[in-house]
């Protein structure tokens, strides 16, 4: 019998393997998700804009224990692209995961930027979504959550502690 404690059979986040991609989005490499944090490895990821049946946008606060920008707001879904994994297909697990709910539509792509900035660097891919389902976020991923409109919003922009990634997504956003 092994004196060693088995290890949970659960993937841990830190352990997923992604993609690693040079400046142009051209895969070069793959590395845990923990390992590319930790080195500045660019990756890539997905931002979903959901909004609800009366056009508000799905706001929240992440959790404590998220690996990057804990306990700040962001007014996407989304995450990280699985190797192999194409932007359409992480658009719809991720937006499907966050948000708790099933069936949702093809999210519809809207723009690419290389982030660069707070975090890291990473390809990132922006999309929307209507979601006229009734949500039930991931406890572990969503501390906090409304359907904001767009003047509510904007009124919070300078007042509530935003990730970077998705600042900056939401500016490009509203300057196309």
């Amino acid at each position: 019998m092994s004196d060693q404690t088995p290890r949970s059979q659960t993937p841990q986040p830190a352990d997923e393997v992604l993609d690693i991609v040079d400046e142009q989005d051209r895969v070069v490499g793959r590395a845990a998700r923990g390992d590319a944090y930790a080195r500045g490895l660019r990756h890539r990821c997905v931002f979903v804009l959901a909004r609800d049946g009366e056009g508000r946008i799905f706001v929240h606060r992440r959790t404590a224990g998220k690996l990057v920008f804990p306990s700040r707001y962001d007014m996407f879904v989304g995450g990280v692209v699985g190797t192999g994994e194409s932007y359409d297909e992480a658009a719809l697990r991720e937006a499907e995961e966050e948000l708790g709910v099933q069936g949702l539509p093809a999210p519809a792509p809207l723009f690419r930027f290389l982030y660069e900035g707070e975090g890291g660097s990473w390809w990132s891919a922006v999309y929307e979504v209507r979601c006229d389902l009734a949500v039930s976020p991931q406890v572990s991923e969503v501390a906090w959550h409304g359907f904001l409109s767009e003047g509510e919003l904007e009124a919070r922009l300078g007042e509530w502690d935003w990730v970077p990634d998705g600042f900056e997504a939401y500016r490009r956003l509203r300057g196309r």
